[in-house]
């Protein structure tokens, strides 16, 4: 059977060729025709020898996710769902903004952390994504906006923040950002790619000596017993254990920063208290705080917190000495929201079912078949 091209790195690429009698800079050649120039076709690489391209058209493909469907939201926010087989499909979404073009990338079909606020979390889990599978969304990306009017790319910078935990996808996901890096490929700086991570520690250990780029903490509560509740990898990863690891992960960071993405629920995490609580926890952890207003889905059983709650929890935060942003709402309008990514999934561990039965989730938010259910 056919490999899968976009499946490999750099050093996959070399052995691959290497193995087939060919010099190693066959790889480099490779790899730009594939991630810089986004060509699918080994008949189009016109500067590898033909008898070389014939062998490749029988040993391998390069084949992305193919595109189930699109929307386009009104300030611009464009959202791909993207099939990956046996039913399944990831979400993939791009947000314009004025200085850069940023890209959120899945990294599994589904979710297993089930973080409360999360519509992704409430999909339940199918399976990890292939490298193919994920850097095949920036390669789809790449060809579907083109370039601008000076040739550049549109998509400049990368964060895997879409489906999934990306360190619990750990091989893959890194396989993946270092295509994004790789000046062969797509040529990404380490500052330009972010990686979010809901608190898998001895993974963001890994990720330190790997492959570090920028780091985002989903955090979203400031004390142990509230972010087992919202955020349950907390019980077994808890707050101290966490911030220790965000201090260690700072010693090869691209950037001299964390950042902590906090969403706003209200009367849930967005007290004065709360923010209180919050200073005292990061006080040794050079950070930055987004603090996003959630975005609401059906049956979620939370609310937005109010203008004026983020407002003040925002200020106390900043006259702390912490940088503050206030994430601005994109793409809700076609579900493209932080929070709001759901895609197609064939949910192997029954969590929509179990919500259903709880009356936490409305009947037809059942997705799979009735005979998968009963499996």
């Amino acid at each position: 059977m056919p490999v899968n091209l976009l499946d490999f790195d750099a050093e996959r690429f070399a052995a691959f060729l290497a193995e087939r009698g060919e010099k190693p800079f066959r790889a480099k050649q490779l790899m730009r025709w594939i991630h810089h120039f986004g060509e699918a076709s080994f008949e189009q690489m016109t500067d590898i020898a033909k008898v070389t391209r014939e062998k490749l058209a029988r040993e391998a493909v390069i084949a992305p996710p193919a595109l189930m469907m699109e929307q386009v939201g009104d300030d611009g926010t464009r959202k791909w769902l993207l099939d990956v087989g046996t039913g399944n499909g990831v979400e993939t979404v791009f947000i314009p903004e004025d200085e850069r073009g940023t890209l959120c990338v899945s990294s599994q079909v589904g979710c297993a952390l089930e973080c409360t606020f999360c519509s992704t979390g409430r999909q339940g889990f199918n399976r990890n994504l292939t490298t193919a599978e994920i850097i095949g969304q920036l390669w789809w990306a790449n060809k579907a906006l083109g370039r601008d009017p000076k040739g550049d790319r549109i998509v400049s910078n990368v964060v895997m923040m879409g489906m999934g935990e990306p360190l619990a996808n750990f091989d893959n996901v890194v396989a993946a950002m270092r295509l994004m890096l790789d000046d062969n490929a797509y040529g990404l700086s380490r500052r330009r790619v972010t990686l979010s991570t809901s608190g898998i520690v001895p993974a963001m250990d890994r990720l330190r000596e790997a492959c570090p780029v920028a780091l985002a903490v989903s955090l979203h509560a400031p004390n142990d017993p509230l972010r087992d509740e919202i955020v349950p990898i907390n019980k077994k990863y808890p707050l101290q254990e966490l911030m220790a690891a965000c201090l260690r992960y700072l010693e090869k960071a691209p950037r001299d920063f964390i950042t902590f993405e906090y969403v706003m629920l209200d009367g849930v995490n967005d007290t004065m208290e709360h923010a209180r609580q919050l200073v005292a926890l990061v006080r040794d952890v050079p950070c930055k705080f987004n603090l996003i207003p959630f975005n609401p889905f059906p049956n979620s059983g939370y609310q937005r917190s109010k203008p004026d709650a983020i407002r003040r929890f925002r200020d106390h935060l900043i006259q702390a000495g912490y940088v503050v942003t206030v994430r601005r709402t994109r793409g809700d309008d076609i579900d493209a929201a932080c929070g709001q990514l759901a895609g197609q999934v064939k949910d192997k561990t029954r969590r929509t079912l179990r919500l259903v039965e709880e009356g936490k989730a409305p009947v037809d938010s059942i997705q799979l078949s009735k005979r998968e259910r009963t499996a």
